[in-house]
């Protein structure tokens, strides 16, 4: 059984003039999500301890919330006021948020539903309680027993009820249906579709900027200010993962270099650093079998020998710019640590074939 669509009566306004129907759409979509969890917890509270579920009472429950929040919203701002304390500023205390306002309504109706049962026992503080308000909420929401596009025609009138300080509708009113079509393209909060492709979120147009601030599938530049344009959805995994100005610790920090750079000029950190990495090596290699000068002379060496050992003409060039680039380009410990190896057996085969007399 569909519930007849409220008659929204006169809401503040003289009917009889032009007046603008724009609202804050987002609000309003946010009232309407407070209607079935109310009457979810109006109809678990009055069923009970009783042989019945909720579901018997829900359309007689369901009218009866509406027919009570409707004309409440008309009189809750003003007894709110009228209530306040007579020093103080009552709109000031009072909360400008018709969704937090049409919030306390719905809790005032739930509660207005309990049953003696409810009352008295601790089920209104339950956990118990608490499930059973959002599995019959579930059941609704897949059954449509009330579906949103009605829930919002009600909450429409709901918020203009509530919206005493006329920050989530427009109030605008005109002397001809023609002003009020000029007036309507330029309304703020007008109907607005966001443009980033696959986003189909609506939104009133004075909120474009906060959508377009917060929209997860805005094209961004990389945070991280490399040359690739992302997502903002997919930014923070695309900064953690596989961007080339992720920060990366040095290959050779377990051993020593505290450096941090962007991950795309690893290569380029370790050749410059080449002549460090040889001494962090060198110390792992023969750990306290040599000083710290004999590290650096060892270092020196293996960053020369190629130069020397061409110039004495014992190493062709070629060979020599290959030995040098099997250090520059052992860009992690092991590979360097293997490549040292190498070279200093190699050294060492080069110097007893020297030594040895023709």
């Amino acid at each position: 059984m569909d519930l007849p669509l409220p008659d929204p009566g006169p809401v503040k306004e003289d009917v009889l003039s032009f007046s603008c129907d724009q609202c804050d759409k987002e609000t309003v979509h946010k009232i309407a999500q407070l209607l079935n969890p109310g009457l979810a917890a109006a109809c678990i509270d009055n069923t009970t301890g009783l042989f019945r579920g909720p579901a018997s009472v829900a359309v007689l429950i369901r009218k009866e919330m509406v027919d009570y929040i409707t004309p409440r919203s008309e009189t809750f701002v003003a007894e709110t006021m009228a209530q306040g304390d007579g020093n103080a500023d009552p709109a000031e205390e009072a909360s400008d948020d018709p969704a937090d306002i049409v919030s306390d309504i719905v809790d005032e109706f739930a509660r207005s539903k309990r049953n003696f049962f409810s009352r008295v026992s601790a089920w209104i503080l339950s956990d118990s309680r608490e499930d059973k308000i959002d599995d019959f909420v579930q059941e609704m929401e897949t059954n449509a027993f009330w579906p949103m596009e009605r829930r919002e025609v009600i909450a429409e009138t709901l918020l203009r009820n509530v919206d005493f300080k006329n920050a989530y509708h427009c109030s605008m009113k005109f002397e001809s249906e023609q002003q009020l079509a000029e007036h309507g393209d330029s309304c703020g909060f007008r109907i607005a579709e966001c443009t980033n492709e696959r986003c189909r979120i609506k939104f009133s147009a004075a909120h474009r900027e906060k959508h377009d601030a917060e929209c997860p599938f805005k094209i961004l530049p990389c945070e991280q200010k490399c040359s690739e344009s992302i997502m903002r959805l997919e930014m923070d995994r695309h900064c953690i993962t596989v961007c080339p100005m992720k920060l990366m610790n040095c290959p050779f920090y377990q051993i020593g270099c505290q450096s941090a750079f962007p991950q795309c000029t690893l290569e380029k950190h370790c050749e410059e650093f080449l002549h460090s990495h040889l001494l962090y090596v060198l110390q792992v290699i023969h750990k306290q079998e040599a000083s710290e000068e004999e590290m650096e002379q060892r270092a020196q060496l293996l960053e020369k020998v190629g130069l020397l050992l061409t110039e004495a003409g014992l190493m062709s060039i070629s060979l020599q710019s290959e030995r040098q680039k099997e250090l520059s380009e052992a860009l992690d410990v092991r590979s360097l640590t293997m490549a040292v190896k190498e070279q200093e057996a190699k050294m060492k085969k080069l110097e007893r074939d020297v030594s040895i007399p023709s």
